[in-house]
């Protein structure tokens, strides 16, 4: 194989990361030839409404899924935070790369840390699971929808909208913009999405000369850890947009996982942790542990819409 195409939405965030991969490809493999197509998601074109109204899963991911079916792409690339549980039919994950710092990271208009907010202040997030894990940890402040790319969110925080934003670091410091983070978010205060911090390299199932190049830049410890992660998620049959949290570290042979579900609702925060060897055996288990204490209720009561 001399070539490949690889697709991508079109953020700066994607197009840092897809010309990061694309180095890593071209220093390990000098004779491809790479060349890219920058695709449209629907997540993408609907900004006028938070995801979680949106509904559906795979709504940053599911057009470029189509294009890897199609043919007119050989790779996808995604943060692996906007990957639903299930792939396509026909496609796989042929490598998880070295994860980014995988906390949340909070930025204050004013410098002040969380804890330090006023009673009352405006924190902007989009995301259920955020908001579900801050209005626990300080229901005092009100939280507000915030949408768009990073820059936007960014601007909209200079300009006053909200004291506060919250955002992935992995994103922030990939393109070389930490210095804006008042401060990064212990995971006991804010437990990150599943996979993020993590790049994914999707290619068709049946394309094994791809696959045979890009599980080249798999980073085994993180695929570990995010295949737990992941086994947690399809277990309580989620998506990115719904409230679930869950983050795996590699400790020695083992894996540690911590999950939880949240109601945006009230705060109220459903959790576990657990230890194993088996990705996938303990994602199960820990999701199963959380369903028996009542998380599968706070989940369809947020399919059925009632999450306000």
């Amino acid at each position: 194989m001399n070539s490949l195409t690889i697709g991508t939405r079109q953020s700066a965030l994607a197009l840092t990361q897809t010309e990061w991969v694309m180095g890593e490809l071209r220093g390990k493999f000098p004779h491809l030839k790479l060349g890219t197509k920058k695709i449209v998601t629907k997540g993408d074109k609907i900004l006028h409404v938070t995801l979680s109204k949106v509904g559906g899963k795979g709504l940053f991911v599911k057009e470029i899924e189509q294009a890897l079916l199609d043919g007119e792409i050989d790779v996808a690339v995604h943060s692996m935070k906007d990957m639903p549980a299930q792939l396509a039919d026909g496609l796989t994950l042929a490598a998880i790369c070295k994860r980014e710092d995988p906390r949340d990271c909070f930025i204050s208009k004013t410098g002040q840390s969380l804890d330090e907010l006023p009673e009352g202040a405006i924190v902007g997030t989009s995301s259920l699971r955020r908001q579900a894990q801050i209005q626990h940890y300080r229901p005092d402040l009100q939280i507000k929808p915030v949408r768009g790319n990073i820059d936007t969110r960014l601007r909209k925080l200079r300009e006053g909208e909200f004291d506060a934003i919250i955002l992935a670091a992995a994103g922030l410091i990939r393109l070389g913009w930490e210095d804006v983070i008042t401060h990064y978010l212990d995971v006991d205060v804010s437990l990150p999405a599943v996979g993020q911090g993590a790049i994914g390299l999707e290619c068709r199932a049946d394309d094994e000369d791809t696959q045979a190049l890009l599980v080249a830049l798999n980073d085994a410890d993180t695929a570990r850890a995010v295949s737990a992660e992941r086994a947690f998620l399809h277990r309580l049959n989620g998506s990115c947009q719904i409230p679930i949290g869950a983050y795996a570290r590699i400790e020695q042979e083992a894996i540690a996982l911590s999950g939880l579900v949240g109601d945006p609702a009230d705060g109220r925060i459903i959790q576990h942790a657990g230890t194993g060897s088996d990705p996938v055996q303990l994602g199960v288990q820990l999701a199963d542990a959380l369903i028996a204490q009542g998380a599968d209720e706070i989940l369809a009561s947020l399919a059925n819409g009632n999450d306000t």
